[in-house]
């Protein structure tokens, strides 16, 4: 087989629905792939040895739990193309592994005798090392799909389990999983039963990682409640906060306290708006644009700097004219953007972002009117009665889940299509950036109750599960795949993963994805997740419908 230049099908839109192999659809260059893959090595080098530590009785300290965590985040699709940043937790990760090793040296403690355990590190190596460790060192298909469906998981639940840290929630049971797993799949000889029995073990630890990261978010910033979210402008300059974490957007909100600068969410910011503690701000006056693949136009009309939490970064064109305001933080980053780091106490200074924005216009004006969202499963309950009337009575005939994540191709106008044509005694639960394919259509109401219920972000699928499992104990079903309840997805990236694996482990069947079945799920992987699941992808928006909706 021709060697080719990287390899990476970790995102729905991989070329040709098989792998990108020259350049990242998503615009990871292929020199950036390599050194993502050298990365992954030694945090499965890292994991091992640290795996044998806890297994022979011996604490690490907390920082090698953060390290896996940062790194397997720098990793998702869109978050980082600096290969410098990527660079950097390379060196930090050898050097970590060395003071591990020493360790189980001095304990006596066995370790397996993997290339990952025994590479020492030679920079002189790092290209050679690189290229070796790529997604196609696993030759065997199966093998392969089922060791990178749970490296894919555990980035997602790593981006899940870093919101959640910021907020000073932890949960060593998770780390200890993730560093197991990586064990697992690091394993050359691990067979297919002890590899599936890993990925249907991820999604336990899936859910676990959301209702941590629902935790800190709502004991932080309060139960997320029924709100209306301005999406024009105002008069005054702006900064732009896009991702998905909210200690980020409080500090910001916080510094730009009257400066006379206002905040705008972007994107998967737009849950921001729900949290009682947050939307007190004044100055936090509206969600901006839409979903992220269409931020090369939306950052022009902007005017003001732009902040990254997390992904999803769109690479701009040489000639973007915001190119030199836009901000990165936490695993994120870009070649020449300036990157904000929180001290020791966790603190990160906005301020040069302020300064930027005292200097610039107002944002132009793209959209007019008002978004609503919210609807957690804390407020689902709250409407508990009203939604279980509505269902006894017939009113509501059936909930279609649609959560997950927007994308540019033009085969995602189906979930704009499938929305707008569902008969109108049904209602969407949402939650991600999968929302802007339909949340400004004007799709009306059920007895008060919108027909579009936007949970908030792509962990806050989550809170899908968990109004299953409430409306599961009301109607006394006896199993969850008894209620109304069809699930629809759409996704991208390695957080809607991780999500598929915890509906996965909750029992949910028979769900659809889409708009194509991931490329590194082998044909006898999918035969197993059929079989056992009933997973299918999409079909045509008519027969979706009549098998979904009736």
């Amino acid at each position: 087989m021709k060697e080719n230049k990287m390899f990476c099908f970790q995102c729905q839109e991989t070329a040709k629905g098989t792998g990108c192999t020259i350049q990242g659809v998503c615009g990871k260059k292929a020199e950036t792939s390599r050194w993502q893959d050298l990365l992954l090595s030694v945090v499965r080098g890292v994991a091992t040895v640290t795996d044998a530590l806890r297994n022979a009785g011996i604490e690490t300290d907390q920082e090698v739990g953060d390290y896996l965590v940062d790194a397997l985040f720098a990793t998702i699709t869109n978050a980082n193309f600096d290969d410098q940043a990527i660079l950097n937790k390379v060196d930090k990760g050898v050097s970590l592994k060395r003071d591990l090793l020493s360790l189980a040296c001095e304990n006596h403690v066995a370790l397996p005798d993997y290339r990952e355990v025994k590479w020492g590190g030679e920079k002189a190596d790092y290209e050679t090392e690189g290229n070796r460790e790529g997604v196609l060192r696993t030759g065997n298909e199966d093998i392969r799909s089922l060791k990178e469906l749970t490296v894919l998981g555990l980035k997602g639940m790593a981006a899940y389990y870093e919101h959640a840290s910021r907020l000073h929630e932890r949960n060593e049971e998770i780390i200890a999983f993730m560093e197991k797993a990586l064990s697992t799949v690091t394993d050359p000889s691990a067979d297919m039963d002890t590899l599936l029995s890993t990925v249907m073990e991820t999604g336990r630890f899936g859910v676990d990682a959301m209702a941590l990261l629902d935790k800190a978010n709502t004991q932080a910033y309060g139960n997320p409640e029924l709100t209306k979210v301005n999406i024009g402008t105002g008069s005054r300059p702006g900064i732009l906060i896009s991702g998905h974490d909210l200690k980020d957007i409080e500090q910001l909100l916080e510094q730009t306290e009257g400066t006379g600068i206002d905040v705008y969410t972007h994107g998967e910011m737009l849950p921001a708006h729900y949290y009682p503690q947050l939307k007190k701000y004044k100055h936090l006056v509206g969600n901006y644009g839409n979903a992220w693949w269409k931020q090369k136009e939306e950052f022009e009309t902007f005017n003001g700097p732009i902040v990254f939490t997390t992904n999803c970064i769109v690479p701009p064109s040489p000639k973007a004219s915001y190119r030199d305001r836009v901000f990165t933080t936490n695993a994120t980053g870009f070649p020449g953007w300036k990157h904000i780091v929180a001290d020791e106490s966790g603190h990160k200074d906005f301020s040069e972002v302020i300064e930027i924005a005292k200097t610039c216009k107002a944002p132009t004006a793209i959209e007019q009117g008002e978004i609503i969202g919210g609807f957690a499963h804390a407020q689902v309950f709250a409407l508990a009665d009203k939604v279980v009337e509505a269902v006894k009575s017939g009113a509501i005939r059936k909930f279609i889940a649609m959560s997950g994540c927007d994308g540019r191709m033009k085969s995602r106008d189906y979930y704009t299509e499938f929305a707008s044509r569902l008969p109108k005694d049904t209602v969407i639960l949402t939650s991600g950036c999968a929302k802007f394919k339909y949340n400004k259509l004007n799709l009306g109401d059920i007895n008060g109750i919108p027909r579009v219920l936007d949970a908030g972000q792509c962990n806050d699928s989550y809170s899908w599960a968990v109004v299953a499992l409430k409306l599961k104990e009301i109607f006394g079903a006896n199993d969850i795949n008894d209620l109304p309840i069809e699930f629809n997805i759409a996704w991208y990236e390695q957080k809607a993963v991780i999500v598929l694996l915890a509906l996965l482990h909750l029992g949910i069947k028979n769900i659809h994805i889409g708009p194509t079945l991931p490329a590194f799920v082998s044909p006898n992987v999918l035969k197993v997740l059929t079989e056992n699941f009933g997973l299918s992808g999409i079909t045509t928006v008519e027969e979706d419908l009549k098998n979904m909706a009736g």
